[in-house]
């Protein structure tokens, strides 16, 4: 073997990552001078800024206009701009490939913020199995006290997206997808095509929104795609560590940028810098961690599927990386990758559920996802208990579904913890 291909094989595996993990850790590297003004003591980590207001020289100019972080209106109060949220929002948009990023105090209060953007009495599409915290402050809050009507529909094959009712005020497409819990992938590009289309024919300014939460920048990339926002609830695979709860906005459209900026300063929803600190820094491992979540959910959906199913614990296996996923070719099509949520259901029901949740030993019984460690919940009594009853009994969000959020331990370890959870929730049977 020659000594260059040796190198070249060598770099090859040395980053398993899609050559993404530089745009994780540098914004701008290859501009020395724009870097200069953001970083002036050359700090290798981005400082924490907690002032909360900052001295001017001239009344009503503020200072230091020409730090990137403050994106040219310099800083004059922190709720307004902060160097910390600066830096983040800056990482985050090279991050998932966008011109602009917004920086809110969590994923719900970013959603909420992509609502004030729209005006009264508008209409919302949005994808049926959403997140309960989604559906919750779409039909409890916008509907009665917005005027807004929110339509919840299924957009999980082409000829449901193709007959979607798009309305003359129809103003937001709302997606998740991978969907919460049930794992349901929509055709982003479909949906942008037919959104523009409306948009042409009617003379129409609908907008397409992506959380991409599930998926994180590493695994999708909903811009690319023909998305106009993507929203993030970074408390999960973003921060990554469980101890931090934030929420992002991006965009390329100036004039959405320009509209999110002004909620953002006008509500007043924004993270602390120290928060701002904690999501920067899990973003740095974003790729590292990801690929070794998602390596090990691979491994542990084959197990549910295989072994689960026949030894007769385990009814049925939902996960983007298994052919018998229902949109299994549309994720290999969409996705850098299936990501690390599984749903499964326990054979049985409540009780068999509760058994294999309460006898988790590595798994911890908990909501949220997307952290190093694995967690493990029931929708129907957790996350997605605000969803209505018979809403739950469509979606198929019965008892028996298990949301998994496999994190970064040992392989084995998770599959042993699974397999000993799920021998004792049959006990009885």
């Amino acid at each position: 073997m020659s000594t260059l291909k040796e190198v070249q094989e060598a770099i090859k595996a040395a980053d398993p990552f899609r050559g993404q993990g530089t745009k994780y850790l540098h914004v701008n590297h290859d501009d020395a001078e724009c870097e200069a003004r953001a970083n002036p003591t050359g700090a290798v980590v981005v400082p924490i800024s907690l002032a909360t207001t900052f001295h001017q020289t001239t009344p009503g100019v503020a200072r230091a206009s020409d730090d990137p972080n403050s994106f040219g209106a310099g800083y004059e109060y922190s709720r307004t701009g902060n160097p910390t949220r600066g830096a983040l929002e800056r990482a985050v948009a090279h991050a998932e490939a966008a011109t602009f990023a917004v920086a809110f105090s969590s994923g719900s209060a970013a959603t909420s913020a992509v609502l004030h953007c729209l005006e009264h009495q508008a209409h919302v599409m949005c994808v049926d199995d959403v997140y309960g915290g989604t559906q919750r402050y779409f039909r409890r809050i916008v509907q009665p006290t917005m005027g807004m009507k929110i339509d919840f529909v299924d957009m999980s094959t082409d000829s449901k997206v193709n007959e979607l009712a798009l309305q003359e005020q129809t103003r937001l497409v709302w997606l998740e997808t991978p969907t919460n819990p049930t794992l349901k992938i929509t055709d982003i590009a479909l949906v942008a095509k037919t959104i523009k289309e409306h948009n042409e024919k009617h003379k129409m300014s609908c907008i397409l929104a992506v959380d991409n939460t599930f998926c994180s920048p590493y695994f999708q990339s909903p811009l690319a795609l023909g998305a106009d926002l993507v929203v993030h609830s970074a408390t999960k695979y973003i921060g990554g560590h469980s101890d931090v709860v934030l929420g992002l906005v991006c965009t390329n459209s100036e004039s959405l940028y320009r509209q999110l900026r002004f909620v953002q300063n006008g509500i007043g929803a924004v993270p602390s810098p120290f928060d701002c600190f904690l999501v920067h820094r899990g973003l740095k491992t974003l790729h590292v961690r990801m690929q070794a979540a998602c390596q090990n959910a691979q491994a542990i959906a084959l197990y549910l599927e295989k072994e689960g199913v026949a030894n007769g614990t385990v009814a049925k296996v939902l996960y983007p990386g298994l052919p018998s996923h229902p949109q299994y070719e549309l994720a290999r099509k969409q996705q850098h990758g299936p990501g690390a949520m599984i749903t499964f259901f326990v054979k049985g029901g409540r009780a068999e559920a509760e058994l294999f949740l309460t006898n988790l030993r590595v798994f911890a019984l908990a909501e949220s996802l997307g952290a190093v460690e694995s967690l493990a919940e029931s929708p129907s009594l957790m996350t997605h208990a605000s969803v209505p009853d018979d809403q739950r009994v469509l979606l198929g969000i019965d008892d028996a579904l298990i949301r998994l959020s496999v994190g970064i331990e040992s392989c084995s370890d998770l599959i042993q913890d699974l397999h000993q959870a799920l021998a004792k929730s049959q006990a009885g049977n």
